[in-house]
């Protein structure tokens, strides 16, 4: 089968007219980046934020007109929403300033990893069970666009119900979840540029009814690249936690994510040592097949907070495989109490700040 070409795509675009405008897509300007890879389709739709509602028909629309290009096996259409200023406050407000996402949660916390490999994804689910488990409302974004993970360590593999102009988040395990992983098939590659990603990353984040929540738990993907800079930029975070295996060469990009969200002035937590060792299911027996202690000792000399080490456990794999957290599997296990004990120091720190001691008096 041959595979369609950008002019292909672009021409079935043409045949859906926006009403606001009675021109089609292309010609009024809101048709942005078109990627095509192996029958696979990614567009984006410019509009602003306050008609995104409106535009939802549309961009089903868009889709449906892609799907009947010859060619085509699936096709994904995002919006990528801008905000406008009122004009009353545009001439106060700094060029290009987007209102902050997220403002009815009261503690976000990006969990990143300078590397793929070492269980971010893992570490932010299980977190995220534990605190949900303490008896919090607890949502959990998986920001990464080009892998998501979380749809199938969740169990979950539904689209999210639409109620109005927002997604509603599906629910697992005591927490709320959003992914682009709900939204596409499982082995869809999200061939996607950068500010698609933002787009869709501001998407999840805006145009999703969360409510309120005590904490956030925002599963990064690696690097330092378009999703790490929309987190700094979009919304408060209250800090970042940053994941890595006890070798030199993970400690190494650890080391570039820390740095990473001190320049953009995000408060480093502190650091996760996973697969700190590896634990005999027959003899309990332990052995630091990575080696054992880097990331402590990583976080001393950075001069933040080691916040504690995650065995290398097989049940960790197999319940994340099938969709049932180890938190919630095996809630009094070894590596449940790990994450649990992690948890909850990381609550203490986001939800009871350091205060600094007052002046002492002295009383002769």
């Amino acid at each position: 089968m041959s595979q369609p070409n950008t002019a292909q795509l672009r021409q079935a675009l043409a045949s859906v007219v926006d009403p606001a405008s009675q021109r089609d897509i292309v010609s009024a300007g809101l048709v942005g980046d078109i990627n095509a890879r192996d029958g696979l389709v990614q567009v984006s739709l410019s509009t602003s934020r306050e008609r995104a509602a409106a535009m939802e028909p549309l961009r089903r629309a868009a889709e449906a007109a892609l799907s009947r290009v010859p060619g085509v096996t699936n096709a994904t259409v995002v919006l990528t929403a801008h905000k406008e200023a009122a004009p009353a406050a545009a001439a106060k407000a700094a060029p290009g300033a987007k209102p902050l996402l997220l403002p009815d949660v009261t503690a976000i916390v990006a969990v990143a990893s300078g590397k793929g490999g070492v269980g971010k994804s893992t570490t932010s689910v299980n977190l995220a069970v534990a605190l949900a488990r303490m008896g919090l409302k607890v949502g959990l974004l998986d920001a990464d666009i080009y892998g998501p993970s979380l749809p199938r360590m969740l169990g979950l593999n539904r689209k999210p119900d639409i109620k109005g102009d927002k997604m509603m988040p599906l629910e697992a395990w005591g927490l709320k979840a959003m992914s682009i992983g709900f939204l596409v098939e499982e082995e869809t590659p999200m061939i996607w540029r950068g500010p698609m990603v933002m787009g869709a990353l501001e998407q999840m984040m805006g145009q999703v009814e969360w409510g309120a929540l005590d904490i956030m738990i925002v599963d990064m993907p690696p690097g330092t690249g378009d999703a790490q800079l929309t987190m700094a930029q979009r919304v408060t975070l209250a800090g970042a936690v940053i994941v890595s295996t006890p070798q030199d060469i993970a400690l190494i990009d650890a080391r570039r994510g820390v740095r990473m969200f001190e320049r953009t002035a995000v408060p480093v937590l502190g650091l996760i040592e996973n697969m700190s060792f590896f634990c005999c299911p027959n003899c309990n027996h332990s052995t630091p097949i990575f080696g054992h202690g880097g990331a402590k000792n990583e976080a001393a000399r950075l001069g933040t907070e080691f916040l504690g080490d995650i065995p290398l456990l097989l049940d960790i794999r197999t319940h994340s495989d099938a969709g049932t957290p180890v938190m919630a599997a095996d809630p009094t296990g070894v590596a449940a109490q790990a994450f649990a004990k992690i948890a909850a120091r990381l609550w203490e720190k986001v939800s009871q700040p350091e205060r600094k001691a007052g002046p002492r008096i002295v009383i002769d």
